[in-house]
């Protein structure tokens, strides 16, 4: 059975495959993530933990969001490619950036999140839905 979505870090040490679709896909525009990726936000797809397979061992970061809830983001330990996110508050759901797909086209962003926080530079799809705060808020 070929994966829907399929990817990698930059080295290549870590990859991954996912055989079912995403549970949420939008782009987050949150201070967070504009510090964690040095961009303006995060193309994240939303996954079931038990659905995606993974190649390779991510080292994990933790911090603290605005909510008080707690965000891991996960880490190529050898090319330092973001790739995962875990979530305190969404047991079982692992998230994946979008930018470490394989084929980047498979990606279909349904929402702009936290753009209450947008960097004033930031372009986003006037198509899409927005939401100022979380998308579980």
């Amino acid at each position: 059975m070929n994966a829907k979505y399929s990817g990698q870090c930059l080295c290549g040490e870590i990859s991954y495959s996912v055989y079912n679709d995403p549970v949420f896909t939008g782009n987050c525009h949150c201070k967070d993530c504009q510090r964690s990726s040095g961009s303006a936000f995060i193309p994240a797809m939303i996954f079931h933990e038990k659905d995606v397979v993974v190649s390779g061992e991510a080292r994990y970061f933790e911090s603290q969001v605005d909510s008080g809830n707690i965000h891991k983001r996960g880490f190529c330990p050898n090319c330092g490619s973001q790739l995962f996110a875990q979530f305190s508050n969404m047991p079982g759901i692992l998230g994946v950036k979008a930018g470490t797909l394989n084929d980047s086209s498979s990606y279909i962003p349904r929402l702009d999140f936290h753009v209450g926080s947008a960097a004033p530079w930031d372009f986003m799809n006037p198509d899409l839905p927005k939401k100022k705060g979380a998308t579980n808020s």
